[in-house]
């Protein structure tokens, strides 16, 4: 059987489980193929449940990548959630338009930009990631871990604040696989060579990229 990327739940009898890009109605959140997220109670609740203070207004974007796995509670925090700490006060004034109604309501806080998630990534149960946060294919986010800053391709990190705890690959691996990028073969070739890439043959997927120049 092929694998149908236009399902909403990818496993028969399991509505734990559900391809993100499926049921996403926010222009602002782009989802990559195959991504899935696990919830106990619902995982078509993601957009409200997961994606915090991610309002129209401030025009940020979550960008996940294809072929993630998001454990159920994971947090994306928007800007929104921010209080602006250029000011000499935190409290977020322009947000009450009775105080003054010139004042735009994003200027309550400071605006670290989009979330970017890449490819292949793993983010463990009731982890969060902050506004501006960056993080490379293949990374592994521990459970609770809060990321705050940007993480490199095939880490791992965990922790509150987030630090990397090792390398899943030595540097010359992770360069083989960036310059594979298996995620983005067609899915008859994924499938033609998925023993290649869940028994890590490098050599096997390098003559794949090969044998199609």
């Amino acid at each position: 059987m092929k694998p149908d990327v236009s399902k909403i739940y990818p496993r028969m009898n399991d509505n734990t489980i559900c391809y993100l890009k499926n049921i996403i109605k926010n222009p602002n959140i782009i989802i990559g193929d195959f991504t899935f997220y696990h919830d106990f109670v619902d995982p078509k609740g993601f957009e409200k449940r997961n994606v915090l203070y991610h309002y129209p207004v401030n025009h940020d974007r979550l960008i996940i990548g294809k072929f993630c796995s998001i454990a159920c509670g994971a947090k994306f925090l928007f800007n929104a959630s921010n209080h602006t700490m250029s000011s000499l006060s935190t409290y977020p004034f322009p947000i009450f338009p009775e105080w003054d109604e010139n004042v735009l309501v994003a200027e309550a806080w400071d605006n670290k930009g989009d979330i970017v998630i890449g490819n292949d990534v793993w983010i463990g149960y009731e982890a969060v990631i902050m506004a501006g946060v960056h993080i490379g294919d293949g990374v592994i986010i521990g459970t609770q871990a809060v990321v705050t800053k940007d993480v490199p391709p095939y880490a791992i990190v965990g922790g509150v604040p987030a630090k990397k705890i090792r390398k899943r690959f030595d540097d010359s691996v992770i360069d083989i696989l960036q310059e594979v990028k298996w995620w983005d073969w067609d899915i008859d070739k994924i499938r033609e060579n998925l023993q290649a890439i869940r028994s890590a043959d490098l050599r096997r997927l390098q003559e794949v990229v090969t044998e199609n120049k």
